[in-house]
């Protein structure tokens, strides 16, 4: 069992979701646009990635952002633009990031 958090309209999320599915596993999904994440939540996906791993600061929210918005602290950023969050982070046998085949021998086995 383990909870991907991500956006329901991410294909590499619902891919995720899809294959755990597939492969017999409890998936709790969290559309983090739906349901914001708490700071404790947000603190952790930091602590865990870095701010550099978990900003997409190549996605259209980011490339809409003023300079000042920008500059603001990681914490703020995310917890007013989820959608700067890189996908899926996944909470299960460990805490990762994305969906390599790295990611997949984690939590598919």
């Amino acid at each position: 069992m383990f909870t991907l958090y991500g956006l329901k309209t991410c294909d590499t999320c619902r891919k995720a979701r899809q294959a755990a599915e597939k492969a017999g596993k409890t998936v709790t999904f969290v559309d983090v646009r739906e349901t914001p994440l708490s700071a404790a939540e947000l603190e952790r996906f930091l602590d865990a990635f870095g701010a550099d791993a978990l900003i997409n600061k190549k996605s259209t929210t980011w490339r809409g952002l003023s300079e000042d918005e920008r500059a603001a602290a990681p914490l703020a950023l995310l917890q007013a633009h989820p959608t700067l969050m890189k996908r899926p982070v996944i909470d299960g046998a460990s805490l990762t990031l994305g969906w390599t085949a790295d990611v997949q021998d984690v939590h598919l086995g």
